[in-house]
């Protein structure tokens, strides 16, 4: 072996070689680009190549992999322009994607929405051998920009709209992909490629199907079986674990109690982020470079990629404890899984399963209560469980134990006086109440905790509280379209502009915030 791949094999230690924590079987396995292109793909990946490092991870081989392999490892070394050009030679590279036109005669926000569907949707996707593609059997929507695929809980916002575009068949088409991915690998992976199969995201599928027409009975059951299975990827490992421990996405607190956190399986860099990562973890002494790995993935799985709340300073990246935390939004949406699974089977006259899921909702209602309700501040916080203690971090993730009803009249109520207090912007919800340059921290709201908050506020009669925060979005979104002509991925609710910060730049298309505002359209049409 030349001594060039030795040094690499040296530097890969560090990165692509991080052990994974046991992963739970699937029915399919898929190599990721890093696993494919190994001691290639770090080349690339950390010479920057491309400014952004999804580029790579997208790109489709020209040939058979372990060609390409095989002559990359040929040779004795490449300039960076020599590894451009093999890279261009042996892959076609996306390119970046265009921008959805921005409206030039500033039609109405509806007229506009509902212009952009066709403009994200995209056909099946059939698999091509080396390619992060995974296959789809049905055409779904996009968020836009560098997101090229189908995305998790990006869709379920993204349904909100077209089903008020009357657009049921992109509804009914969608979870069917969501569905598939269920059957295919045991659950459903954070987006459509094959290095987000590790991870998944807030689990809204059961809210997607929420959506849908259940009057085909074999098809309605089919989806309840798909969420049972769904449930059983998050509880993997709960009746083995021990009390103040944890397996993959369970922890067993002390009392017995289980709740749930987010836990990427593997313990690498990520394949899409993968440079930011080797340097994250380089900057941090006193861990191994796995576990920054981890918490680093498990801070994508939870959507919120990436936010003081996951961070042990509650500031920089570098202290990021993700896998630390069991977080409310997260065990919020198990109880709106538990709850439909419970509802759907009583639909489906399935008693034991009913009973079942009744008791696991009551469960976990029960320990939600005792470990992330703190009644003097009036918030449900996320909890350290590793130290036993609630964090003081409000967040908007505060309010989906009301979308999901799983909070009291009294909770709610007091939720409801927190958020007017802490999170209300002139612009829409606050994500956070600090500022770091995350970008799921202040001043940046985000399309899909405008909805969480209005829906659930509005379930417990906070409607004066609901309809403020759905117009102060609303004319925030209709002031950038006005200036722009675009809607955006994120905003800046503290000035009403477009939003900043993050590990890319701001993204435009875009299919959640399209989604939430043509719902939002619906329920508050007259800006005061």
């Amino acid at each position: 072996m030349p001594h060039r791949r030795v040094v690499i094999a040296s530097l890969l230690s560090l990165a692509i070689a991080a052990p994974a924590l046991a992963q739970a079987p699937a029915v399919q396995q898929v190599p990721s680009p890093a696993d494919t292109y190994a001691e290639l793909f770090h080349q690339v990946q950390m010479r920057r190549l491309f400014p952004d490092g999804k580029t790579f991870v997208d790109a489709t081989p020209r040939r058979p992999p372990e060609q390409i392999l095989a002559a990359y490892r040929a040779h004795a070394a490449f300039t960076d322009a020599e590894l451009t050009r093999f890279v261009r030679a042996n892959f076609t590279v996306p390119e970046k994607a265009p921008a959805p036109p921005p409206s030039s005669d500033r039609t109405t926000l509806k007229a506009h929405i509902a212009a952009l569907w066709p403009v994200l949707t995209r056909g099946p996707v059939k698999a091509v051998a080396g390619d992060s593609a995974l296959p789809l059997d049905k055409p779904f929507v996009v968020p836009g920009g560098r997101f090229r695929e189908m995305y998790y809980w990006d869709s379920y916002f993204t349904m909100l709209g077209l089903a008020a575009d009357g657009r049921h068949d992109a509804v009914e088409d969608m979870v069917d992909d969501f569905g598939g991915l269920i059957d295919t690998y045991g659950h459903i992976p954070n987006g459509t490629r094959s290095y987000y199969l590790s991870r998944s995201q807030p689990p809204f599928f059961f809210a997607m199907v929420g959506l849908t027409d259940k009057a085909d009975k074999a098809r309605f059951k089919r989806r309840v079986d798909q969420m049972r299975r769904e449930h059983a990827f998050w509880m993997d490992g709960e009746t083995t674990v021990k009390p103040g421990q944890a397996w993959r996405r369970v922890v067993a607190l002390p009392d017995g109690s289980i709740l749930n956190r987010y836990a990427d399986d593997r313990s690498t860099p990520r394949d899409e982020s993968y440079r930011e990562d080797v340097l994250t973890a380089r900057e941090v002494a006193d861990r191994p470079a796995g576990d920054v790995f981890r918490d680093l993935r498990s801070g994508a799985e939870s959507g919120w990629d990436f936010s003081s709340r996951w961070m042990a300073d509650g500031r920089t990246l570098k202290t990021i404890q993700t896998t630390a935390i069991l977080p409310v939004d997260l065990n919020a949406l198990l109880y709106g899984l538990e709850s439909a699974i419970a509802e759907g089977c009583a639909d489906l006259a399935d008693r034991p399963c009913v009973d079942d899921f009744t008791s696991r909702a009551k469960a976990r209602k029960a320990a939600m209560d005792a470990y992330l309700w703190d009644a003097s501040r009036g918030l449900y916080l996320d909890y350290q469980w590793r130290q036993g203690a609630r964090l003081d971090h409000p967040s908007a993730a505060t309010l989906y134990p009301l979308f999901v009803g799983a909070a009291s009249a009294d909770q709610a109520k007091a939720v409801a006086v927190q958020t007017r207090a802490l999170l209300l912007a002139p612009g829409g919800l606050r994500t956070t109440v600090v500022t770091t340059g995350q970008q799921w921290d202040t001043p940046n709201g985000w399309a899909p905790l405008q909805w969480v908050a209005v829906s659930g506020l509005r379930r417990y009669g906070e409607e004066d509280l609901a309809r403020d925060i759905g117009r102060r979005w609303l004319a925030t979104v209709e002031r950038e379209y006005r200036a722009s002509g675009k809607m955006l991925e994120k905003y800046d609710v503290e000035e009403a502009k477009a939003g900043g910060g993050g590990e890319y730049p701001l993204q435009d298309g875009f299919g959640w915030t399209n989604g939430v505002t043509r719902e939002l359209l619906e329920l508050y049409p007259a800006q005061p």
